[in-house]
C-alpha cells in the first residue's frame, strides 16, 4: 500500500502531480504549521515540504523536498517511499478525492455535445463536482506519464516492471 501525504504550500505542483499518479496527497495553501502537523500525525501522513524547520518538527514522518523542478521532486518522493504502483487519473487533481464512475445520461447537460457523442466513460469528483473523461489529451498524458514513471523507477539490474498496476 502506498503512503499518504500532506504537502505544504511550497510544493503545490508536486502535490498535483502525485495526485495525477493516483497518490493520496492533501494540500491546502492555507494550512498553518500547527494544523499541518496535526493532520500529518492524526491521519498518519508523510509531510512533504521544502521548509527545513517544518521538516525537523515533523520527524520522522517527513521528506525534505530538495529540488525546484517538480519532476525531480516526484522522482525523490517515489524513490524515497519505494512506490511501485500507480493508478493514473484515479483522483481529482484539484481536491484529491477518489473519482467515481459517472453515468453518461446523468451528466448529459454538463458536458459539451461533441464529448457526449464521442465518449462513453466518465468520472466524477463528488467533492468539487468536476467531471472527467478520457480524450486525446489523456491518451498523450498516459503515454508521457508512463514513460516518465519508467524513467523514475528504472535502475540497472532492477528487473522489476514499474508499469505493473497501471
Amino acid at each position: 500500500m502506498n503512503p499518504r501525504f500532506v504537502a505544504d504550500v511550497m510544493v503545490g505542483k508536486l502535490a498535483r502531480w502525485l495526485r495525477i499518479l493516483g497518490l493520496d496527497v492533501l494540500y491546502n495553501n492555507r494550512f498553518e504549521d500547527a494544523e499541518f502537523l496535526r493532520i500529518a500525525r492524526e491521519e498518519d501522513r508523510l509531510v512533504l515540504t521544502r521548509d527545513v524547520e517544518l521538516h525537523d518538527l515533523a520527524q520522522p514522518g517527513s521528506i525534505l523536498i530538495e529540488r525546484d523542478d517538480f519532476k525531480k521532486q516526484v522522482q525523490q518522493v517515489v524513490r524515497k517511499c519505494g512506490i511501485r504502483q500507480f493508478a493514473l487519473l484515479s483522483r481529482c487533481a484539484e481536491c484529491n478525492t477518489p473519482l467515481t464512475a459517472a453515468d453518461k445520461e446523468s451528466i448529459f447537460s454538463r458536458i459539451p455535445p461533441y464529448v457526449y457523442l464521442t465518449h462513453d466513460r466518465f468520472a466524477y469528483c463528488s467533492r468539487c463536482d468536476r467531471i472527467y473523461w478520457e480524450g486525446t489529451h489523456t491518451d498523450s498524458m498516459h503515454e508521457r506519464t508512463e514513460a516518465w514513471i519508467r524513467e523514475i523507477l528504472d535502475s540497472p539490474g532492477d528487473g522489476h516492471n514499474p508499469m505493473e498496476g497501471l
